[in-house]
């Protein structure tokens, strides 16, 4: 079968306008100077232009956020925050109130707290959020009571082990969010802060982990891996 023909312009912004640095048709790339001797590339990018811009990433983010190097950067950075996951998430296994013939106590009495602090005059926890815990959260106590736990523990292993580390940043942020939310301080805003970066450098924060196998092989749902390639 014959393959798709890709066609694409590179373009670059300067003084508030898209300028076409080369133009892409299916494996050959040609410079704008070689391209504007062509008719045919000229409509072609003009007609992509007005459909299709791509801003080039910046250099300094490429080598922050994607550059192999970098990963020992995101190592100390990742471990660290699993490790705060990790034995958050242990220390609620290994108590009946979180998992257990008892568990949804605790997580109950976390809820109640929050609510409570939602009628000051100066309130640490908004109202919307304290209507959530009331009539969604406290319902299910002893469900969020297994999903925080074990959530905790799949975070932190999950940064520990280098394995799917934007998933495992992006529900740890979340993680931190609600806590936030709820009125708690404590290490959620640094944890949050460490996890939006590892969340953007998802391609290289692995690297020194389980995901420079990972993502080769299972690939991301825009350049599926080579379990999911056809022969």
């Amino acid at each position: 079968m014959e393959k798709k023909r890709t066609e694409r312009a590179i373009l670059s912004f300067y003084k508030n306008k898209y300028i076409i640095l080369s133009y892409q048709t299916g494996s050959r790339t040609a410079p704008i100077n070689r391209a504007a001797h062509d008719p045919d590339s000229i409509v072609k990018m003009q007609s992509i232009q007005k459909h299709s811009i791509q801003i080039p990433e910046p250099n300094i983010s490429r080598f922050l956020f994607a550059d192999t190097r970098m990963a020992w950067l995101w190592l100390p950075l990742r471990c660290y925050s699993g490790y705060i996951w990790l034995m958050a998430g242990w220390e609620k296994m290994i108590n009946p109130t979180w998992i257990g013939a008892q568990a949804g106590v605790a997580i109950r009495g976390f809820f109640a707290g929050a609510v409570a602090n939602t009628g000051d005059a100066h309130p640490s926890v908004s109202s919307w959020y304290g209507y959530f815990l009331t009539n969604a959260a406290m319902p299910h106590a002893v469900l969020f009571s297994y999903l925080i736990t074990y959530g905790e523990v799949a975070v932190g292993l999950g940064l520990i082990f280098g394995a799917f580390i934007g998933i495992a940043a992006f529900f740890g942020a979340f993680m931190n969010l609600n806590y936030l939310f709820a009125g708690t301080v404590s290490v959620n805003p640094l944890l949050l802060l460490i996890q939006l970066f590892l969340i953007l450098a998802w391609r290289n924060a692995g690297w020194l982990g389980l995901d420079r196998w990972f993502l080769p092989w299972l690939g991301v749902p825009w350049q599926p891996g080579k379990a999911f390639q056809r022969q």
